[in-house]
């Protein structure tokens, strides 16, 4: 049973940069995929990002992908998301995801869920 908390989320003007987190309660954090969602009010979910596991490159949507970057500290159990540029189309509910012994490759079957955090980008 994993727990995880998202934070750093907030009103921002188009073009400004924000910095996601998500600390987990993982007693093997360094196992977990973990990978970015997000949603928009009568919108499907969609894929924002991943951080594998085992060391390999991150994967990005093509939408955010040379904009937000994915990174982790294992020591901390967190993982990050750094959005720059923002959009008013990035404005959405940001959610983190753990995958166990997931891949970053793969956007689907993810076992845990935060909560969300609201990002409103204004222009």
């Amino acid at each position: 049973q994993v727990q995880l908390v998202e934070s750093g989320g907030g009103l921002v003007q188009a073009g400004d940069s924000l910095t996601l987190s998500c600390t987990a309660s993982a007693r093997e954090f360094d196992r977990f995929t973990m990978g970015w969602f997000r949603q928009a009010p009568g919108q499907e979910r969609e894929f924002v990002a991943a951080i594998s596991w085992s060391g390999g490159m991150p994967n990005y949507a093509d939408s955010v992908r040379g904009r937000f970057t994915i990174s982790r500290d294992d020591a901390k159990n967190t993982v990050y998301l750094q959005m720059n540029n923002l959009k008013s189309e990035d404005t959405a509910v940001y959610y983190c995801a753990a995958d166990f012994l997931g891949s970053a490759v793969i956007t689907t079957g993810y076992d845990y869920w935060g909560q969300g955090t609201q990002v409103t980008v204004s222009s």
